[in-house]
């Protein structure tokens, strides 16, 4: 399986720190997400409903022509390679490692592919995979040369594949309402804007023929009713949303210069997060760890990924094992 942000109760048990005591910077969720009210209990008994208005109320905010409600976007992403006869798939990399693990379950040949190298790919592959903006490291991609991109592979009957994880706080630059276009598939997610990782609620968004394959494939009520009821109201909300935005954006924002400041300085990210590569990043999280601070590490390229804290207590709390950070002994550096 591969490896993912959060996993207190592992960290927990590996440091000794009790798991109320952690700070969790692992996984790029929105730390105030939208305040869940209380749910009828008649929602507990009853089988979900394609008619309870989840779709029109998602298509609304996604501005999306067509869409299909799933159990996370990690229901369609280890869906959607079956839908191919097995073929040649470009995944950006670094990149959210799911993608490429999906499409080489399904028998594809996988190429990890550089965002500097994504144009030429998209004449060399059948489907190309990315995330935009990307995660882990924040790079984004410019709607007109994404559909660039797709024109190009769709011409050949190809996919051009658009994890939307994280364009929330940046909705202006969505694919979503260009995706009743044949060949082109966008997933979006309620896990980190909206704070809802719980909940496991997602959407494709593709055309018609598309989605009808994949809602055989996955079958019905795979979505529980109460998932639906809350994700109906966190995208009607959108006094929230606009509240949340402006929040994320100046959080963002510190984030970036206190790592800058720390000596960390990113060289990407978004409102939910930034990516900060350095050398010392496995040095670096095991000491943050010591301190109850949870951060996600990457090996290749060595990086850290952080999120944003929830409240001034965290960011202190950041603030202050980021000062005590030295750089490595001569001895750490030679291991």
């Amino acid at each position: 399986m591969p490896e993912h942000g959060g996993g207190i109760l592992r960290a927990a048990r590996r440091y000794g720190i009790p798991p109320a005591e952690w700070l969790d910077l692992s996984t790029g969720i929105n730390p105030a997400g939208w305040p869940v009210p209380a749910l009828p209990p008649s929602c507990w008994n009853r089988l979900p409903e394609e008619e309870d208005g989840l779709e029109q109320v998602a298509q609304d905010y996604y501005h999306a022509p067509l869409l299909l409600p799933v159990a996370g976007s990690q229901a369609a992403i280890q869906t959607l390679p079956r839908l191919r006869r097995p073929g040649r798939v470009g995944v950006l990399h670094p990149g959210f490692s799911e993608h490429a693990a999906a499409w080489r379950r399904a028998g594809h040949h996988v190429d990890a592919i550089a965002a500097e190298r994504l144009e030429a790919a998209a004449d060399t592959s059948d489907v190309l995979v990315l995330s935009n903006p990307n995660n882990p490291t924040g790079i984004r991609f410019p709607p007109e040369r994404l559909l660039h991109w797709h024109r190009r592979l769709a011409a050949r009957g190809g996919w051009l594949v658009v994890d939307e994880a994280f364009m929330d706080p940046t909705p202006e630059q969505s694919l979503c309402p260009h995706a009743g276009k044949e060949g082109l598939v966008v997933l979006r997610s309620l896990g980190k804007f909206f704070g809802l990782a719980g909940a496991r609620v997602g959407f494709v968004c593709a055309d018609a023929p598309l989605l009808a394959r994949l809602r055989g494939l996955l079958g019905p009520w795979h979505i529980a009713t109460p998932a639906r009821l809350v994700a109906a109201g966190a995208l009607a909300d959108h006094a929230w949303q606009r509240r949340a935005r402006r929040r994320l954006a100046a959080g963002g924002r510190r984030l970036e210069e206190l790592l800058r400041q720390s000596g960390l300085a990113p060289d990407g990210g978004c409102a939910l997060f930034q990516w900060a590569p350095t050398p010392r990043a496995r040095e670096i999280q095991q000491r943050l760890a010591r301190h109850g601070i949870l951060v996600r590490r990457f090996d290749d390229p060595p990086a850290l990924r952080l999120g944003l804290p929830g409240d001034e207590q965290g960011w202190r709390r950041l603030h202050a094992a980021l000062a005590r950070l030295q750089p490595p002994s001569p001895m750490e550096a030679s291991q």
